[in-house]
């Protein structure tokens, strides 16, 4: 498998892993979405709002958006979980598709990524699309764990990449179109 074929993987994942998260933070209780817990964001809502934020600003400097770190700054949280995940699977399904779109020579192109004070800074595309996967599992993780505190059992997100697993996701990705 060759590295742009892992990232388009990972892309797919990062699919997958949100919608099955996103299910269970549908399920919750009124009030347990935006309530107070341990972690470094201090609700799953404003986790959730920044894995959605971060995703957008970098998606705008491998794009060339324009916005630069405006993309961050700008953004705008949301308040329910339903339009937070609505628009999640957005941007999974346009990452998707950016790195359907990439050619191996792409992973090693440069692209500007604004850093406000310490200025532009060029970095590989590819490098930039394994922060994301990485940034991403980071606050999944715990997002993950804040849902043991609440009403609902907190989801598997590691069943993806091996042969194994196939079985056990089988009607997600038929359900997701992956």
């Amino acid at each position: 498998m060759t590295l742009l074929e892992h990232l388009r993987r990972m892309a797919r994942n990062n699919l997958w892993s949100n919608d099955r998260l996103y299910r269970a933070v549908l399920a919750m209780q009124p009030g347990e979405f935006e309530a107070g817990r341990v972690s470094f964001f201090p609700s799953i809502r404003e986790t959730l709002n920044h894995i959605l934020a971060v995703d957008r600003l970098y998606l705008d400097f491998l794009t060339d958006g324009g916005l630069g770190a405006a993309a961050y700054d700008n953004f705008v949280p949301f308040d329910g979980a339903a339009s937070l995940a609505e628009a999640q699977a957005d941007f999974d399904r346009r990452l998707v598709a950016f790195c359907d779109g990439l050619s191996e020579a792409d992973l090693d192109r440069r692209v500007l990524t604004d850093r406000r004070e310490d200025g532009l800074i060029p970095e590989r595309i590819g490098d930039i699309l394994a922060h994301v996967f990485l940034h991403d599992i980071h606050h999944r993780g715990q997002v993950h764990a804040m849902l043991s505190g609440t009403s609902v059992a907190p989801p598997q997100l590691d069943e993806f990449l091996l042969d194994y697993d196939v079985k056990l996701r089988e009607d997600e990705v038929e359900r997701l179109g992956l």
